[in-house]
């Protein structure tokens, strides 16, 4: 579980495009993940 002030871990995820991004390709600048966990599901 992440605390405030901690440093998140590296991970990569895809985008909406499915390319690859890498969070530590984004240090320095705000970063906003934003998704839908029941998207694409039934119901």
């Amino acid at each position: 579980m992440l605390e405030r002030g901690m440093e998140a871990p590296d991970f990569t995820v895809q985008d909406q495009d499915g390319s690859d991004v890498t969070l530590s390709s984004h240090r320095g600048q705000w970063v906003l993940l934003w998704w839908y966990p029941k998207a694409s599901t039934p119901g």
